[in-house]
């Protein structure tokens, strides 16, 4: 007989494992999050749902997954995962995320959380009547040489001015997913996302130039941000530059933090021309796995942590709201 609809979800209790299932195979998702996931202790990749069977049986032949369905919703009756990780592209997430919270699971998203603000919202508005934990996956406020930049440059007082930039070589590229979604909202909203968590606070102002730069879709955006926190943001991406970088600047009284969460960074101090402090990614891991150096499995083990507490992750449906609101404010304040 099949079970009954479940109904609200408690936090597992710190004996219990974490049963994790995924809906998504991908490069994506194999690479960082099942990993993260089987690396964590306390936790078990339970499950599988996805819809190309060759992705799946390599997916769970390499990570030891017994369970496997070409349906979510089968996946969901049958399994009863503490959490769910929806990783796939942004316009076939919302109805998947929708029936996974309407089950009663929590929910781990890739980001973006959704293809519109709205979306997003009354996503965290279902989470919130359920009782569910919620995360998206911006990973790279985890990222180590992120943390410990901030961490140092705020030893010596309040953050007064931050910038985050994302730079790729796109030249000749069409739009993402054909159009399907702009790139600021898309991938550049890591970007924003960093920027959000080194200056803290709320949004007070924006003024911005979003440009078409060689292409017919949008493919630069600058802004200049104002936070409650007193602190200001700049902005600055571009899809038409030389390489890709995704580089971030913190600066305090007498401190300043210059860095990539991928390569590395360094942190000077007092008009010295030598670092205080030089961060390397693998070192600040303690690992050479890239999804241990980049963020992944932090975010993912502040997430599993989080369920395990019943407490709502830093990177929530309603955080996450927030974000899409400034790449909203980006698109709307053009000088």
């Amino acid at each position: 007989m099949p079970r009954p609809k479940r109904g609200k979800v408690t936090a597992p209790t710190p004996e219990r494992v974490i049963r994790v299932a995924f809906i998504g195979a991908g490069a994506r998702a194999t690479m960082s999050h099942y990993p993260s996931i089987r690396d964590l202790p306390g936790a078990e990749l339970c499950a599988i749902a996805e819809l190309d069977a060759g992705r799946m049986r390599k997916a769970a032949e390499q990570f030891g997954v017994k369970a496997t369905y070409a349906s979510h919703r089968e996946m969901l009756e049958k399994e009863r995962p503490d959490v769910v990780y929806a990783i796939m592209p942004p316009h076939h997430l919302y109805d998947v995320a929708f029936a996974v919270l309407s089950a009663g699971c929590h929910l781990i998203i890739e980001k973006p959380p959704a293809v519109t603000t709205e979306q997003t919202r009354q996503l965290a508005v279902l989470a919130r009547k359920k009782g569910l934990i919620t995360g998206v996956t911006f990973q790279r406020r985890y990222c180590p040489v992120v943390r410990a930049a901030k961490k140092l440059c705020e030893e010596r007082g309040p953050v007064h001015s931050a910038v985050a930039t994302f730079y790729k070589n796109s030249v000749g590229a069409g739009p993402y997913y054909g159009g399907a979604m702009d790139i600021l909202t898309c991938d550049a909203i890591h970007a924003v996302d960093t920027l959000r968590y080194l200056c803290g606070g709320e949004v007070k102002s924006v003024a911005s130039d979003v440009r078409r730069l060689l292409a017919d879709h949008f493919t630069a955006h600058y802004a200049l941000v104002r936070f409650d926190s007193g602190v200001t943001g700049v902005l600055l991406t571009n899809w038409m530059t030389g390489r890709r970088f995704f580089t971030f600047e913190v600066h305090g009284t007498g401190i300043s933090a210059f860095g990539d969460p991928e390569e590395g960074g360094r942190v000077y101090a007092d008009n010295k021309k030598e670092p205080l402090r030089t961060l390397e990614p693998f070192e600040l891991a303690a690992s050479k796995e890239p999804y241990r150096a980049y963020g992944e499995y932090d975010m993912n083990a502040h997430f599993l942590s989080c369920i395990r507490r019943g407490v709502q992750p830093e990177t929530n449906f309603d955080d996450a709201v927030k974000t899409m609101e400034l790449v909203d404010r980006v698109y709307q304040s053009q000088i």
